[in-house]
């Protein structure tokens, strides 16, 4: 049984027990997470599509913690000017454990 799930803009791919990092989400380590914007649900060859969500359907998630993803360096060159420039940047995540899925 998996799910496709909508959180932050994103689409993701979840079964139960995977562990997943997602956009920063307001919520603290140890806590229950309910994502009701599931867009398509499969069970047994039954698949479910929501138009755009799925009735009822639900994924209860835990939140296991906040993370800082890689570092992505961002350069700039202006040419012929001699100027440049360099930036760094960590993207924030929220570690969450898919416990189920109802559908």
């Amino acid at each position: 049984m998996f799910a496709i799930i909508e959180t932050g803009g994103k689409q993701y791919r979840v079964e139960e027990g995977l562990e997943l990092n997602v956009d920063l989400l307001k919520a603290e380590a140890g806590d229950n997470l309910s994502i009701d914007s599931v867009l398509l649900v499969e069970k047994d060859g039954d698949t479910k599509i929501g138009e755009p969500f799925v009735q009822g359907a639900k994924v209860e998630c835990e939140v296991m913690g906040h993370i800082r993803g890689k570092k992505v360096v961002v350069f700039h060159k202006l040419p012929k000017k001699d100027a440049r420039k360099t930036q760094g940047h960590r993207q924030d995540y929220t570690q969450l454990k898919v416990k189920s899925i109802k559908a």
